[in-house]
């Protein structure tokens, strides 16, 4: 079973095989693939919980229904993980409450409406037989809190949602490594073989392979090893509504592809979420919240209302007071391809990524994370790692975009 623990100064171990810098979703499954390779692993994490930044933000949602390849495989294979979770942690009470409730686009725009149909074919082709596309009467039949102006929908009901902090720590508690909060990297040792050891402010410990999995902090990690990442930081806000009894408990997750806007069930309310573009940051310990999107969302008079689309949530917001809301915020970390970094970083002999994830890091992490770990064991090839940071190599090295930012 993996060992939390907040150590007193010079309790790291001397030596590990791996040093994991960073204690979100993404570290924690690098870990766990790791040590069930027979690696000793070690994972030093800054703040004083695991997952308690980016992951803790999150809208724990996952969906297959990607318009590249490359992403539908890497989350077809973390969903294979969420199916079988207790039996690939080997913790028989293991229960990360997953909800296969679907996934549902929906547009009012005729040019959408017909790219939706080209993205289905292309989903179709990767193997992906169970996205449906519906008209809008056939969307409203399916799901009938939608308005009668939705003329085009796309949908898989083996999309949905989950526990993110129960697996985080099934991951934890199914891993052999070693886990050592407040607990900063502060340099990156090199030697004429490239990685030699990661400095902490609470110790030493040598080792020849390091992973970046820091989420927005990557891109600091990784300068110490004197490595720039392409990576942009948005803020993105959460809105929780704590108990609304308006709002419909078996549907799936929901998005007005028009406006971005989308909302799913959560208990006795809702999640909501818009991917509102700003100005790129810095990372941030704390991420400050805006309540002017709280309004954005619903206020029926705003062009970004989530009762556009799905008009109950009109009459829903009139009776809602700030006591039912909870607002928190967090920071995507994007790649240019808006397509996560997994992989060997080829500048440095012995350091690796995992980060980059675009927004996607709940539903990506556990199936890249066991990617990872097999490429550090050096049982896969990093040529026939479509996440590979050489793509961001060279003289044209601007992928384009293959998907969008939410």
């Amino acid at each position: 079973m993996g060992k939390v623990i907040t150590p007193l100064k010079g309790e790291l171990p001397r030596a590990a095989d791996v040093v994991v810098v960073g204690g979100g979703l993404a570290g924690v499954c690098t870990a766990f693939f790791c040590s069930r390779l027979g690696l000793k692993t070690v994972v030093v994490e800054k703040r004083e919980a695991l997952g308690c930044l980016t992951t803790a933000s999150s809208t724990e949602c996952f969906r297959v229904q990607f318009e590249s390849a490359e992403n539908i495989a890497l989350m077809l294979g973390s969903l294979d993980i969420f199916s079988h979770f207790a039996e690939v942690v080997g913790v028989h009470d293991a229960d990360i409450n997953l909800r296969q409730q679907g996934y549902l686009y929906v547009t009012t725009d005729p040019k959408r409406a017909e790219a939706y149909r080209e993205m289905v074919e292309i989903q179709h082709k990767a193997g992906l037989n169970d996205v449906e596309l519906l008209s809008g009467d056939e969307a409203r039949a399916r799901f009938p809190y939608l308005s009668p102006q939705v003329i085009a929908a796309r949908y898989r009901a083996g999309d949905g949602w989950l526990s993110v902090h129960e697996m985080l720590y099934g991951f934890v508690k199914g891993s052999q490594a070693q886990f050592f909060l407040q607990t900063s990297a502060i340099e990156v040792v090199l030697d004429t073989a490239g990685i030699a050891a990661v400095k902490t402010d609470r110790g030493t410990i040598e080792t020849r392979k390091v992973v970046v999995a820091a989420g927005p902090f990557s891109g600091r990690v990784a300068r110490l090893a004197g490595v720039e990442l392409p990576l942009t930081l948005l803020r993105r806000h959460r809105l929780a509504v704590l108990n609304c009894d308006m709002v419909p408990r078996s549907v799936p997750f929901t998005t007005d592809d028009d406006t971005g806007v989308y909302w799913r069930p959560e208990g006795a309310g809702a999640l909501m979420g818009k991917a509102f573009e700003e100005e790129p940051e810095e990372p941030k310990e704390v991420v400050p919240t805006d309540w002017r999107f709280p309004a954005m969302v619903l206020d029926p008079q705003s062009p970004h209302s989530a009762g556009r689309l799905s008009p109950f949530w009109n009459q829903a917001a009139s009776l809602l007071k700030k006591s039912n809301l909870n607002l928190c915020a967090g920071q995507y970390t994007y790649t240019p391809d808006h397509m996560p970094i997994v992989g060997p970083c080829p500048l440095v002999t012995g350091l690796f990524i995992n980060t980059g994830y675009s927004g996607h890091g709940i539903m990506g992490a556990p199936e890249a994370g066991r990617r990872l770990a097999d490429l550090i064991a050096g049982e896969a090839s990093d040529s026939e790692n479509p996440f590979s940071f050489e793509r961001f190599l060279g003289p044209a090295a601007v992928p384009e975009a293959k998907e969008r930012i939410y």
